[in-house]
């Protein structure tokens, strides 16, 4: 398939768009959801915050490592780190949904500047972790519908944003970490 294939990229587009909408939403909702306030008792997931972490720092070792590949001209490679890192941050959703609702928020215990740096990078955290999913979608189809011209063009966004957003995800949970219960 050396060709590239519009007509299923615009079916793919339609798909991008229902999930862009859909994720951040269904993450929001049920991460302000309580088992418990369902009669659904379950311990609290508290063990999840330092695993979910590990993963936005694999997943930066692995875009980074994606990179490298692809300068390489190391197609395949770059293909299967890439598809992990997609993976990793499917899993990072998961374990983020299950730990919010069996466990309550932890606010950040520090006080000064260090509340404000706090603040500015989980907020960026947070509203760049909601642009990058339509940018990883369409980087993600360009490339497996071919079109690999403009599906370089817009990895040049789309990697640096989901750098970002990995990697600030590791710091708010180091900066977070001592005010777990």
């Amino acid at each position: 398939m050396n060709t590239i294939d519009l007509e299923k990229e615009k079916i793919y587009n339609k798909w991008i768009i229902a999930l862009a909408i859909i994720i951040p939403l269904v993450v929001a909702v049920l991460s302000r959801v309580k088992l418990q306030d369902f009669g659904i008792e379950v311990e609290p997931l508290s063990f999840l915050p330092p695993i979910y972490a590990t993963t936005n720092g694999l997943t930066a070792i692995l875009l980074i490592a994606a990179i490298i590949a692809i300068k390489k001209k190391n197609i395949k490679l770059h293909e299967r780190l890439m598809k992990s890192a997609i993976t990793l941050s499917v899993l990072f959703l998961v374990m983020y949904v299950a730990y919010h609702m069996t466990s309550d928020s932890t606010k950040f215990g520090g006080e000064g500047s260090i509340k404000y740096v706090y603040y500015f990078i989980l907020f960026t955290h947070i509203v760049l972790s909601i642009v990058i999913i339509p940018f990883v979608l369409i980087t993600y189809v360009r490339a497996i519908t071919n079109n690999i011209e403009r599906h370089k063009k817009i990895a040049k966004i789309t990697f640096p944003m989901w750098l970002y957003v990995a990697i600030t995800g590791v710091v708010v949970y180091v900066m977070i970490s001592p005010y777990y219960i």
